[in-house]
């Protein structure tokens, strides 16, 4: 049987079953089924919202057909189990693009939608919930829900963690590109403030991203490599977005692989590779938009224990604060933290209830589990979140508290009242006591 666990591979869960989900025609009772229910499709979610231990879990990954594609129109209604990479190989060759993608392409329909996942553009297209046109939810109650974006439902169905109900099919507003290159310009920088000068200029560009040391300090702290690039014809073959990876890592590293030492040294050779400070370029989409997916496991590397990635946003402010305080504690605090992704979000507001993605500055980082230490670590981190307004991501949390996520979420009452009591998820029931 497949491993039904989170991306982070922390915490273990077992769930009582799984129920494979095969035709939307047919589902299944879901209110004769035991116990709570969850659908689960990739398993991209980092922490433990994609998992319900000691309850059944709904693989929807067999819901996988692609109904209708409107080629005039740019619309296309899938089944909840379809992959972006299943999608960009059938309308990328045909001049059409994903509004919004994330760093994976082996995420399903249904987990964008529940996730209200982001990309590198959402300083202009904002979330994938809002290029949802419509979207069928089952109910445990056997009630079948064709929903809009004026629904209150399709509101809590959007970035609502699978908690409404089952998504069986939805129906998506894709984008003209002018091929399936894209233009990119690389942009070595030496400190936090030149990111910030940099990412004043996010406008001009569809796509903006930075990589970041987060170990370096003093002088040196929030350095990094800013991308930004925009949609290009392209010379020669484009890789297939659905060929498997060609690299593997086979088995778990050794504990402490990933330490300080080693990955210090692997950012200050990654930060020095690039000769020049800037660099420009045609590249395919698929590594400007996928690089981790080169590397089939690479989870693995961070040993049996698993890691933990901490994603939250904060508002901007004056001198770059409170983000300048997090990279301070992270770069102090001796947990080894490894590809950190730095990014302004923009404006544009978010349809969910439980949406995280909210203007401001929005830091991606990830921490080999060390147990106590690292939990610690990001309290300690959720504070500095909570005071100045900001939020932390459910889809890659395994450990914030049910205070901090009433903080983070006000619109949590509202989305409580749509909640399909049948579905929950060790996330919920950590976060929402009832």
């Amino acid at each position: 049987m497949r491993p039904y666990r989170s991306w982070g591979r922390y915490p273990d869960a077992t769930p009582s079953g799984v129920l494979p989900v095969v035709w939307r025609s047919e589902p299944p009772e879901l209110g004769r089924l035991p116990g709570t229910v969850l659908a689960y499709a990739c398993g991209r979610s980092y922490g433990d919202s994609c998992l319900n231990d000691g309850g059944l879990l709904l693989d929807v990954s067999r819901l996988d057909r692609l109904m209708e594609f409107d080629e005039d129109r740019g619309v296309l209604r899938c089944e909840a189990g379809v992959t972006l990479a299943e999608i960009l190989a059938l309308t990328v060759p045909r001049g059409w693009f994903l509004p919004v993608v994330p760093g994976t392409r082996w995420v399903s329909v249904g987990g964008a939608i529940a996730n209200d996942i982001h990309g590198k553009n959402h300083h202009r297209a904002g979330t994938f919930g809002g290029h949802v046109t419509r979207l069928e939810l089952l109910r445990s109650t056997g009630e079948r829900i064709v929903c809009t974006p004026d629904h209150e439902l399709f509101r809590a169905t959007v970035g609502g963690l699978g908690l409404t109900g089952l998504i069986l099919w939805a129906e998506i507003r894709l984008k003209r590109i002018p091929g399936p290159g894209i233009a990119m310009e690389r942009i070595r920088f030496a400190d936090l403030q030149a990111f910030f000068d940099l990412a004043t200029e996010d406008q001009a560009f569809e796509y903006t991203v930075a990589w970041v040391d987060c170990l370096a300090r003093g002088r040196r702290l929030g350095r990094g490599i800013y991308m930004r690039g925009d949609h290009s014809p392209l010379d020669g073959p484009t890789p297939s977005p659905v060929r498997p990876a060609r690299l593997r890592v086979p088995a778990d590293a050794p504990t402490g692989l990933l330490n300080r030492l080693t990955l210090g040294l692997f950012n200050e050779a990654y930060y020095r590779a690039q000769f020049g400070s800037r660099r420009r370029a045609v590249v395919p989409y698929v590594p400007f938009f996928f690089p981790l997916d080169g590397v089939d496991d690479w989870t693995r590397l961070y040993g049996r224990r698993g890691f933990l990635q901490y994603q939250c946003v904060v508002p901007d402010a004056p001198g770059g604060d409170p983000i300048r305080t997090i990279f301070e504690r992270i770069s102090r605090s001796g947990e080894p933290a490894s590809l950190a992704v730095l990014k302004r979000f923009g404006d544009v507001r978010s349809p969910g209830l439980l949406s995280f993605p909210r203007e401001g500055m929005t830091l991606a980082v990830d921490f080999a589990f060390r147990g106590s230490r690292t939990l610690g670590l990001l309290d300690d981190l959720d504070a500095v979140v909570r005071e100045a307004g900001g939020a932390v991501y459910p889809a890659k949390d395994a450990r914030m508290s049910p205070a901090s996520f009433r903080a983070f979420f006000p619109g949590l009452e509202r989305f409580a009242l749509q909640r399909d009591p049948k579905f929950s998820s060790s996330f919920w029931r950590r976060v929402h006591a009832s």
